[in-house]
């Protein structure tokens, strides 16, 4: 369910689906990203040994993260920044996050973040940490979805994906996996173009910046959907790189 739902890879169906396999599919959910930070990361290396601009190889290497999860968390910062937009009306905001057409909002905050991540990107690759900084960006950002399943998030309706994983990750679960996370980012400072503690600082900001876009949607939306958790995980990358490009 977690390399399913969270890439494109060809995985088979879980054969079945329930609270117990979404707590462990959303738990998971980093060592999906490391697959994505894998694909990713060949493509910062190959535009390195052919000399791209660094701006080029960026946006390349998150062209490839997009296209590697279907677009999924984009789609979800869309309808979500579109949600926000449109009303204070909770009922009217989560039926426009549900059509999933991309509005004025949405489209302007997709080409904003996709902008600001591919100049943070572009940073690191300048800087020659392009691989270590992708993988510690798109690793850590995954983490934002054990940390907004755990039992004090609800659910904003009573079905699709936010029913299923919201509550599904058990508080101790969620803390392991960031802080094994956050310690294992420190191996980052064996890069030379990294400093030993940009790695943890990075992934705790997006972690912090996706926690204020989640509070922001429990109480406009009453908790989270699908293109919440979708919407954290950009937001969450966002500020993961552009700490890791200081």
């Amino acid at each position: 369910m977690a390399f399913g739902t969270l890439t494109a890879l060809p995985v088979p169906a879980p054969r079945t689906v329930d609270r117990r396999v979404a707590g462990i599919a959303m738990a998971t959910a980093p060592l999906a990203g490391l697959a994505l930070a894998a694909g990713a990361g060949v493509v910062v290396w190959l535009g390195g040994l052919l000399g791209l601009p660094a701006l080029a190889v960026a946006a390349l290497a998150l062209a490839t993260v997009a296209l590697a999860t279907r677009g999924l968390h984009l789609d979800g910062l869309a309808d979500t920044a579109d949600g926000l937009s449109a009303s204070y009306d909770r009922d009217r905001a989560l039926d426009i996050m549900r059509r999933g057409d991309a509005g004025p909002t949405g489209v302007a905050t997709l080409v904003l973040v996709l902008l600001v991540q591919t100049g943070a990107l572009a940073g690191v690759v300048a800087a020659g940490a392009g691989v270590t900084g992708l993988v510690v960006a798109v690793v850590a950002s995954r983490v934002v979805l054990p940390l907004c399943c755990t039992r004090f998030v609800p659910s904003a309706r009573p079905e699709g994906l936010g029913a299923a994983v919201a509550g599904a990750v058990p508080v101790p679960v969620a803390a392991t996996v960031a802080l094994t996370v956050a310690a294992l980012s420190v191996l980052a400072g064996f890069d030379p173009a990294v400093a030993w503690w940009q790695g943890p600082v990075a992934s705790l900001a997006g972690w912090c910046a996706a926690g204020a876009v989640l509070l922001r949607c429990v109480r406009r939306l009453g908790g989270v959907t699908g293109d919440v958790l979708g919407g954290c995980v950009e937001i969450a990358l966002t500020a993961t790189l552009l700490v890791l490009s200081i």
